[in-house]
């Protein structure tokens, strides 16, 4: 008898690759992989996006919004119209919705800086408590108490004062020769004048807020408190708004 042949065949065949194939091949895998979290990392910052815009937008209406009684006041003022100071008065007292008898303010933009005192016809609000400088006021001092609108100081006492510059002078309180605090004797406190005013523009900006009266105040003498504000500052004005404490502003012919 003949002897049998048996042939074995192995299961898989593997495919022989050149080493070039080999790396284009891992190349083109690696760029498939990179070009899908490219996408998804793209996916992902257009979500965020869309969500910082979208809290913009609510912050920036939380922060736009504005009660019912003060959208109801802007909507009785004329902002195309410049108010003659008689008329604006008028109007600034019956746009104003606080509950509390409030002060009536200029803000004046000026061309240059500024720093003048005014005597103002008629008192601006309540009457201010002067206190000349003793030794009770250092005393006072000392404790941080501050119980007094104005302090006058003789030149005895302005040296003992000094040393409190920083409580006093943030307030405005600190006694100088600019606005009449520094006085020769004690008999002279009799002569300040407490409806006097400094108008002085801020440190970073020409403007300048100034109290002018309350709403419960008489029209005439806001008025001429207004007027003569104006006429010291007419060669420097720029802008000049009207309002209240917590009112609209209204813009006033100049």
């Amino acid at each position: 008898m003949g002897k049998t042949k048996t042939a074995f065949i192995g299961a898989d065949l593997q495919d022989t690759k050149s080493g070039k194939e080999a790396y284009e091949e891992k190349r083109r895998k690696k760029a498939a992989i990179q070009k899908a979290q490219g996408s998804e990392i793209k996916e992902t910052k257009d979500s965020l996006n869309e969500t910082a815009t979208e809290d913009k937008k609510v912050v920036k209406k939380e922060v736009n919004a504005r009660g019912k009684k003060y959208t109801q006041a802007k909507n009785k003022i004329d902002k195309t119209k410049l108010y003659a100071v008689s008329e604006a008065v008028e109007l600034v007292k019956k746009v104003n919705f606080a509950k509390f008898d409030a002060s009536i303010e200029l803000h004046i933009t000026t061309k240059k800086e500024v720093n003048t005192k005014i005597v103002l016809p008629h008192m601006a609000g309540k009457s201010k408590i002067i206190e000349v400088a003793n030794d009770k006021t250092i005393e006072k001092l000392k404790q941080g108490k501050i119980d007094f609108d104005v302090l006058l100081a003789t030149p005895e006492y302005m040296v003992k004062i000094v040393p409190f510059a920083k409580l006093l002078g943030p307030k405005g309180m600190m006694p100088n020769p600019k606005n009449g605090t520094l006085i020769k004797t004690e008999k002279d406190a009799k002569n300040f004048a407490t409806n006097a005013t400094v108008l002085k523009t801020q440190k970073d900006a020409f403007l300048i807020h100034v109290v002018v009266g309350k709403i419960s105040q008489k029209d005439d003498e806001v008025i001429n408190n207004i007027e003569a504000i104006l006429g010291i500052l007419a060669k420097q004005i720029e802008r000049v708004f009207i309002c209240s404490s917590m009112s609209p502003s209204i813009k006033l012919v100049i």
